[in-house]
């Protein structure tokens, strides 16, 4: 397999494409997209806000957020009292934006 550049592909490692997986996994879930969706739109958001936006009760947002951070989806960062969520990992914006291109918006 040759890749853009004409350099011979050696093949991906197991371990990136388990570690891969598991944040496909992480992101095949309607409630953690719209999660990608809520921070790429306003940036960064205090879980209160985030559970409000989704229609859900805080502890069931705060599992989400969670399982999404241990896996580096997204950042926490602690201002004050509350912690504020970003997201931390480009490829998670990047599978949004597939998303939103085949659900017809650009």
């Amino acid at each position: 397999m040759k890749t853009k550049k004409g350099r011979k592909c050696t093949g991906l490692s197991v371990e990136l494409l388990a570690r891969t997986a598991e944040t496909l996994k992480l992101l095949a879930h309607p409630q953690r997209l719209k999660i990608v969706e809520i921070l790429d739109v306003n940036g960064s958001s205090p879980v209160h806000i985030i559970a409000e936006q989704l229609d859900l009760p805080q502890a069931a947002t705060s599992q989400h957020l969670n399982q999404m951070k241990r896996v580096g989806l997204i950042n926490a960062e602690r201002k004050g009292k509350e912690v504020w969520y970003s997201v931390g990992d480009p490829r998670a914006l990047t599978i949004l934006g597939c998303i939103r291109k085949s659900g017809g918006c650009s």
